[in-house]
């Protein structure tokens, strides 16, 4: 097997339910949870177990509940699954990333993404926004449609998914011009996305401004391993380079078929992806076709992807690994 990369996945994959099994089964998993109810001041795994859905699909909640849920599913693998060479995430998910390679304190991760997410979501209240997804065009042909809708306002490319996927954010006239302009160039699909806000376009900018201040409160180590950071699909270790892209990150595109390209390329063959869901696993294939996915996000998935990939074995009267840690993480 060549080399095993983590990735994280970002806003979108949450859903009720999501983490609670894991954190009944490890109580390393539940410790997290508990930690990061006493950074938010509510109880988290109580959120993710009953929501209400509303209340978990705010930004502000959405954001740590993903993040926390993803390091739980990080913690129950440890010692079970081979240990990462590069670690990435989508967006939001690149957070998490940085903790599994020890480059942020898990309460810090708790505390920033809640201010992302309530940054996030500010930065355009009182504006007709939209988001769509293209699917069946080049890069470039969504490019171009976006460059035509821009005479009605902001329209960006903000996520290159796949080679066969992007997603375009900005004013909601021009975001709806360009669905148009791409079913019209022959889009197999152009739809609006269920999102509120323009995510990782220019109208993001005033967020990036106090993320930048939030970030300048936290203390940021070189990472252990690399990190794929979402603006440059290039690895990352150094701390100030690290603390720089993510505030670039928030009102740039995320380059996720690019650095899935990079990865590859860099001698990864596997990935395993961590958290709720399976989207990063679906985009890792039509992106590289090559590659092996697995996933963990409860205790059978933990286990089929522990039984194809090595590891220790589970003890069931604890929940702990048998075999020694081995994941990198710091939480």
């Amino acid at each position: 097997m060549g080399g095993v990369a983590y990735v994280f996945p970002g806003q979108g994959a949450q859903y009720v339910g999501m983490g609670v099994d894991l954190a009944e089964a490890f109580p390393r998993a539940r410790a997290l949870f508990q930690r990061a109810s006493s950074v938010l001041g509510f109880d988290l795994l109580e959120l993710c177990r009953s929501g209400p859905e509303e209340t978990l699909q705010r930004t502000e909640n959405t954001q740590p509940a993903i993040l926390v849920t993803s390091l739980a599913c990080l913690e129950a693998a440890r010692g079970r699954i081979p240990p990462p060479v590069v670690a990435a995430g989508l967006s939001l998910g690149e957070y998490t990333a940085l903790v599994c390679a020890g480059s942020l304190e898990f309460e810090d991760a708790v505390w920033l993404v809640r201010q992302r997410g309530l940054f996030m979501q500010q930065a355009t209240e009182g504006r007709e926004t939209a988001m769509a997804a293209v699917l069946g065009l080049p890069a470039e042909a969504v490019e171009g449609v976006c460059q035509q809708a821009s005479a009605l306002g902001v329209c960006e490319a903000s996520n290159y998914n796949a080679p066969d996927q992007v997603v375009v954010g900005g004013d909601r006239a021009a975001v709806e011009e360009a669905v148009r302009l791409a079913k019209a160039a022959g889009a197999r699909r152009a739809v609006l996305l269920a999102v509120s806000a323009p995510f990782h376009t220019r109208l993001m900018r005033p967020a990036a401004e106090r993320l930048r201040e939030a970030l300048d409160r936290v203390a940021l180590r070189d990472a252990e391993l690399p990190v794929v950071a979402n603006v440059t699909a290039q690895p990352v270790q150094r701390a100030a380079d690290i603390r720089r892209l993510l505030v670039e990150q928030v009102a740039s595109p995320v380059r996720w078929a690019q650095s899935v390209a990079y990865m590859v390329q860099d001698g990864v063959d596997t990935f395993v992806e961590l958290g709720p869901g399976t989207v990063l696993s679906g985009l890792v294939k039509r992106c590289a076709r090559g590659a092996t996915t697995w996933h963990v996000e409860d205790r059978a998935s933990l286990e089929k992807t522990a039984a194809a990939l090595g590891g220790g074995s589970l003890s069931p009267a604890t929940g702990e690994t048998g075999a020694r840690e081995s994941s990198g993480a710091r939480t």
